[in-house]
């Protein structure tokens, strides 16, 4: 069982991350019209190449299941941020392709959004607690996917 201690720092750091995606989340709505699921998936597919990809393997690329994926991506065409075709390769999937109205909608929000990370995380942060925030992300990453393999 943890102490208390280690409960009041997990509560803490669980709050804590949960109130700057919160805040982010709100500006990038605000400033951009992008939920932060838009912008998860404009960003896979702005870096794709040829600013396309599986929809399977934009599901595992941003976590999310494939369902609540399908869901999403017809509220994105449904504002001709994405479209979807068939597999050149194959006839088993689809392939999500990023539109010219969905690249200019993302280049749109990069820059506020960008903006938005320095002044809530980055700015807030010495350099070496960037540092130690980096450490323990990617140590919490690590053990997690170690766990999943359990």
């Amino acid at each position: 069982m943890p102490t208390a201690e280690q409960l009041r720092i997990w509560r803490d750091f669980i709050e804590t991350a949960e109130a700057l995606r919160s805040e982010l989340s709100s500006r990038l709505q605000s400033e951009s019209s992008l939920s932060p699921g838009d912008y998860a998936v404009l960003l896979a597919l702005s870096e794709a190449e040829g600013w396309r990809m599986r929809s399977s393997e934009l599901a595992t690329g941003i976590g999310w299941e494939r369902s609540r994926l399908s869901h999403h991506l017809g509220r994105m065409e449904r504002r001709a941020l994405i479209r979807r075709e068939e597999c050149a390769a194959d006839n088993r999937g689809a392939e999500v392709v990023l539109t010219t109205t969905g690249a200019e909608a993302f280049r749109g929000a990069t820059v506020p959004h960008l903006r938005a990370v320095r002044e809530l995380f980055v700015d807030a942060l010495t350099p070496d607690q960037l540092a130690a925030a980096g450490e323990v992300a990617a140590t919490l990453r690590a053990h997690l996917g170690s766990s999943r393999k359990l």
